[in-house]
């Protein structure tokens, strides 16, 4: 029986998602991207983003690190088939480099990227502060939040346990379900593959009760992120991070959804947003 206190044994589906992203290079900008076993369903949204983003990551110096992803979902992914991932090498500067990269299957685009890495630098710096809260002790967490690819505890889990309205916010504690190699570029991916978790039902939660769930089609639209200080020596995606999420807006069968990923200290290490169809029938 898993001990209730190790928090460093990896979960079988952090380990497929870790393989996952060890993209097999084709040629010199292409590469091909696997998908999780046994999956029927349309592909999640953060894998595709994460590995799209991981196939940038094997284009440019390595001391160039992710600041800035803006993505497109356009066609919903098939498990069945592999994805080609293409990167176009838009510009290398000397501080800054652009790549454009486009995931296909079956011959069509299914999700494009431009990404944009960054010498890291110094520079004038503030942030917003966190909610005062604090992570959970994982020992309280249940064995099966920790058997995803990430661990996420959600603050209001008590109050949305009832079909009610409730204010557009939330606040989810994430953490990779084990422990991660010192490589800034797989922290960097798996916090774009959690990003994507949870966003667009915040823009839901005004309306709970209004709309039968079965009748109610969502879908990611589109999808940015910024990372605002370096992995591994700002923050670690094995170690807890608050997702602090609001709606402000949800019309025209669309929901606007946004994000600010916080250290358990207290400091901003990523922001998000994503627009995504809320469409009833």
């Amino acid at each position: 029986m898993p001990d209730p206190t190790d928090d460093t044994r990896r979960s079988a589906r952090l380990d497929e998602m870790i393989g996952l992203l060890a993209l097999e290079q084709i040629e010199h900008n292409l590469f091909r991207g696997r998908h999780p076993a046994g999956r029927t369903h349309r592909l999640y949204g953060g894998q595709i983003m994460a590995q799209a983003l991981m196939a940038g990551i094997r284009t440019v110096a390595p001391e160039r690190r992710p600041h800035s992803l803006h993505g497109y979902f356009l066609r919903p992914g098939d498990p069945r088939v592999p994805a080609l991932i293409d990167v176009e090498r838009i510009r290398d500067g000397q501080s800054f480099s652009t790549r454009r990269i486009v995931v296909i299957q079956n011959g069509n685009a299914i999700f494009n990227m431009d990404a944009s890495f960054q010498v890291e630098e110094p520079g004038l710096s503030h942030q917003d502060t966190m909610p005062a809260l604090t992570p959970p002790p994982i020992a309280k967490v249940p064995q099966a939040l920790r058997d995803d690819v990430f661990t996420a505890w959600r603050v209001e889990h008590k109050a949305l346990l009832n079909e009610v309205p409730h204010v557009p916010r939330q606040h989810v504690w994430v953490r990779a379900s084990g422990a991660l190699a010192d490589d800034p570029a797989l922290h960097a991916c798996l916090l774009v593959y959690e990003s994507d978790n949870a966003l667009l039902s915040t823009g839901r939660l005004p309306h709970r009760g209004a709309y039968q769930r079965e009748r109610l089609q969502m879908a990611s639209l589109d999808h940015a992120m910024w990372f605002h200080q370096p992995a591994l020596s700002a923050w670690r995606a094995d170690g807890w991070l608050l997702y602090a999420l609001d709606s402000p807006s949800t019309a025209s069968a669309r929901s606007y959804n946004r994000g600010q990923f916080f250290t358990a200290e207290g400091r901003l290490i990523a922001s998000t947003m994503q627009e995504g169809l809320m469409r009833s029938h």
